[in-house]
């Protein structure tokens, strides 16, 4: 944690995942709290995903992405899926630049998950369930670190149905263009991310694009807009994009800890009224909230400051 700025800080959470003595425990919650109202995001390592596993997902992964377009095709989203659940393709006039498999919770039925190459469907189900178990290990520490009475977070974020998970492909750099993922927040409680060693995800700090760099066995943790508004900004949702390199694919699964799209969020009287600050954000209707993002995604602003995003809801001082 004191290393230069212009690294993400990297934290251990194997206290966490063995259950661990309290002191060990106090220490990374210190160095967690520091990475979430500094940052935003952070690297974890021993986490409790299996190594193997995360290895195995990357390279069917890669696989995947690999075959002719016709076969990725047929995995396409399901008509009538809440989200495109399923393979697709951003438009070319997106300034996203890569191809996914999107996945809800592997009961739901309209997951289309790829039986191609053999192994890849079954190795996402395994990583949507070891992320889904090391969200609400994650959840349980941001709930520690912010002061919260005990399974505060966990009693009013009960249900992971809307959760989700992806596998991307972004596309080469090319002469012009080198952005995979424009530059956004996440809207959501906890992001996890797995990336190759190609790279190519930063973060926004103090006007510096800092690259997060890949290190074998590690995986990204950052801070979403919700947590940003449930602490008045104790905690910070970062700005982030992905670049990409010429000559190079990147790949990387993310999963999206989320919250009922009907869960009401506003700052939590733990960080207003019981500390006499003012609230620095209108409470809002979480799926409202998505909407406003979905519809900024699929209509872009002809100019950068009509984007939409948490600051949609900021009260003004």
């Amino acid at each position: 944690m004191e290393k230069a700025s212009n690294y993400i800080p990297t934290v251990d959470l194997s206290v966490f995942i063995t259950n661990g003595e309290e002191e060990g425990k106090r220490m990374a919650k210190e160095r967690i709290s520091r990475a979430c109202s500094e940052y935003g995001f952070f690297q974890a390592v021993n986490h409790g995903i299996p190594l193997d596993l995360m290895s195995r997902a990357m390279e069917l992964c890669k696989s995947f992405f690999g075959l002719p377009d016709e076969e990725k095709l047929k995995y396409r989203p399901k008509s009538g899926a809440p989200v495109p659940a399923g393979y697709g393709k951003q438009p070319v006039q997106s300034a996203d630049k890569n191809e996914y498999v999107m996945m809800l919770p592997p009961q739901n039925s309209f997951n289309n998950l790829p039986n191609n190459p053999p192994g890849f469907r079954a190795a996402m189900e395994d990583m949507f369930k070891y992320f889904s178990k090391t969200g609400e290990v994650m959840e349980s520490i941001v709930n520690d670190c912010l002061g919260l009475p005990p399974n505060f977070l966990k009693e009013y974020n009960q249900d992971r149905s809307c959760d989700l998970m992806s596998a991307k492909r972004y596309f080469p750099a090319t002469d012009t263009e080198n952005i995979g993922i424009s530059r956004h927040e996440d809207g959501n409680i906890i992001t996890f991310v797995l990336q190759d060693e190609v790279g190519g995800l930063e973060v926004l700090r103090d006007g510096q694009w800092i690259p997060v760099l890949p290190s074998p066995g590690t995986i990204v943790v950052n801070i979403g807009d919700t947590i940003q508004v449930m602490s008045n900004n104790k905690f910070k949702s970062a700005t982030h994009r992905v670049t990409r390199q010429e000559g190079k694919h990147r790949h990387s699964f993310s999963f999206f800890y989320s919250l009922h799209g009907d869960k009401w969020v506003e700052p939590l009287p733990h960080f207003t009224t019981q500390i006499e600050e003012p609230p620095t954000y209108k409470g809002f209707v979480y799926k409202d909230y998505l909407a406003l993002r979905i519809r900024n995604k699929t209509h872009p602003p002809s100019r950068p400051q009509d984007e939409i995003n948490i600051t949609q809801y900021a009260i003004s001082t």
